[in-house]
């Protein structure tokens, strides 16, 4: 019979992190744990969390730890999400900071939280959507596969961040790629997003740039708000919206 540290090492996934909840279902309690340190197989990573020793672990492996082994109901989304799915490559992203989305009240490890990665990596908690939304898919990064928002879930996620975190123009340039937006899960999105300035924004950009599925939308089903709502002083004012945003050399 195969020892648990040959089992472990089969399992693990390619550059992966390890984290004592996942070693626990497997038998490998923390003591066990330690002694695989001591012997030279496994270096800890930080607090409930190893690699393999000789292994490079970036925050990928990291986050597919926090989905796959924490279930934590965590993602990259907004501007990180494009990135990865191929729709950001002509924007400036060498080392920007990696976005993650999660639900209020959200807290990661320590040991994710005080390694410093290959890029900065910043959490936004928010409850902008009134019930769980399943809008997120498989993307392989590295060989490690992570569940990343969708097209649809990441444009509202890069409106949300408008202006304070994220550039209305850069919005813009991503916005313009997304023609083939699939406009039932749009529907659903705008009907459960909470966020006001995230929709207003988003049916902006996408009118703006007069993308075909916009016809397919029901609009009356979308909640709106009330009121004047201004992101950039001295902006446009988008009557329909009635949202004033700096102005663009999308008409």
């Amino acid at each position: 019979m195969e020892s648990k540290i040959n089992l472990l090492l089969q399992e693990w996934p390619p550059h992966g992190v390890g984290t004592q909840r996942w070693f626990n279902g497997k038998g490998i309690d923390y003591r066990l744990a330690d002694k695989y340190v001591r012997s030279g197989w496994l270096k800890r990573l930080g607090h409930g969390a190893y690699v393999r020793a000789g292994s490079t672990v970036d925050w990928p492996g990291a986050v597919q730890a926090l989905q796959k082994q924490l279930w934590l109901d965590v993602h990259p989304g907004a501007i990180t999400a494009f990135d990865l799915r191929g729709y950001a490559h002509y924007l400036a992203l060498g080392g920007r900071e990696v976005v993650l989305f999660a639900r209020a009240k959200t807290r990661l490890p320590s040991w994710f939280s005080n390694h410093q990665w290959s890029q900065p990596v910043r959490l936004v908690t928010t409850g902008m959507f009134a019930k769980h939304e399943d809008a997120v898919s498989i993307v392989k990064v590295e060989d490690v596969e992570l569940a990343v928002a969708t097209l649809e879930l990441a444009a509202l996620e890069m409106m949300y961040l408008v202006p304070k975190r994220q550039s209305f123009d850069e919005a813009m340039q991503v916005m313009e790629s997304l023609a083939a937006l699939r406009p039932k899960v749009v529907q659903r999105l705008l009907e459960s997003c909470r966020s006001v300035k995230a929709k207003r924004l988003f049916m902006v950009a996408a009118e703006r740039l007069g993308h075909p599925w916009i016809h397919d939308l029901n609009l009356s089903r979308v909640d709106f708000g009330a009121g004047k709502r201004t992101i950039h002083p001295g902006g446009r004012l988008d009557r329909r919206y009635n949202l004033v945003v700096a102005d663009t050399n999308y008409q």
